[in-house]
């Protein structure tokens, strides 16, 4: 429907990968495919193990098993649509459906920035107060900093999301994109919708989100290696050092890709490279957080051989 040079689309188009040739795309779909299906895996496994495994009931894993969780719904949100785009060049994606993609990026992309933060907290009780360490971290204080990581992404993303869809679109109805983020959906706004205040508030929004969390991340780290030099022996700063390694390793790859996708300067940031970028975050390191976690750490392994064996009804076996 259209009223003067404002249209009202009923659908968007998302360009995806469609400049790159054919058979380029079929290997963009098997690729994107394996690591889906790890993903899921992966993070599932983690859940479950997690849940089954009595040794694996601390305040970390708890949150881990959050993590995983919201890597699993983030992936779920981006990924399928994406498969669908290369696969069967199903390109079309309701207005309804756009808008829907985008609110629950917000919000996965909003909470797993204040998870990590929690679990930076976690890492910093643990090695700094160890004998503390489960009185301060009890089931009611880790349910609580849960919701607390989890809550800021509804109006994150309800104001955001509905602000930008309730703007007239003109021209071309064409996301720039594997999938529906605020910039390129921005562009597609009416040159006399004034979208200023809408901008600022992304800005200022976005920053808040990353460099608050990043923060707090930040000083969590600042105390751990404080408290890591203070141990005497190489073999304590070592054992120190290994439980917070493999989450250390998820942030630095986590906010380095969103940070150079949202933080650089609009003169070097083509689409093709944002969408790059964009794939880093959003599809590469939600296969990697499992795969860190589990190869860095023995006891997550030897749960997860035990729950195997449990499931195989291999009950004679070495723990």
């Amino acid at each position: 429907m259209a009223g003067g040079n404002w249209t009202r689309f009923s659908e968007f188009i998302l360009t995806s990968f469609s400049s790159l040739p054919s058979e380029i795309q079929s290997l963009l779909f098997l690729a994107f495919l394996i690591i889906y299906l790890v993903t899921l895996t992966g993070n599932s496994l983690i859940i479950l193990v997690t849940l089954a495994d009595p040794t694996l009931h601390s305040p970390m894993y708890f949150f881990l098993r959050n993590l995983s969780f919201l890597e699993i719904g983030f992936n779920l949100v981006i990924v399928p649509k994406m498969l669908a785009t290369l696969l069967a060049q199903d390109t079309t994606i309701s207005f309804i459906g756009c808008a829907t993609q985008m609110y629950f990026f917000f919000f996965f992309g909003v909470a797993e920035c204040f998870l990590l933060a929690t679990m930076a907290y976690d890492r910093y009780v643990a090695i700094c107060n160890p004998l503390h360490y489960p009185v301060i971290m009890n089931q009611r204080t880790r349910v609580k900093l849960a919701v607390a990581s989890w809550f800021p992404g509804f109006p994150v993303a309800t104001v955001q999301t509905t602000w930008l869809f309730s703007f007239p679109f003109c021209g071309t109805n064409e996301v720039n994109h594997f999938f529906c983020d605020s910039p390129p959906v921005l562009k597609l706004v009416c040159a006399e919708a004034d979208t200023t205040q809408f901008e600022v508030y992304a800005i200022v929004g976005t920053v808040l989100v990353v460099m608050t969390p990043c923060s707090l991340i930040l000083c969590s780290y600042i105390r751990i290696a404080a408290a890591i030099l203070k141990i005497p022996s190489a073999k304590g700063k070592n054992k120190a050092f290994s439980t917070c390694s493999s989450h250390l390793l998820v942030v630095s790859l986590f906010y380095v890709s969103s940070s150079l996708t949202y933080f650089r300067p609009k003169s070097n940031n083509s689409p093709e490279s944002k969408k790059m970028l964009s794939l880093s975050y959003t599809v590469v390191t939600p296969m990697l957080n499992p795969i860190i976690y589990s190869l860095r750490n023995n006891e997550f392994k030897n749960a997860l051989a035990r729950t195997f064996r449990k499931a195989l009804g291999l009950r004679n076996y070495i723990p």
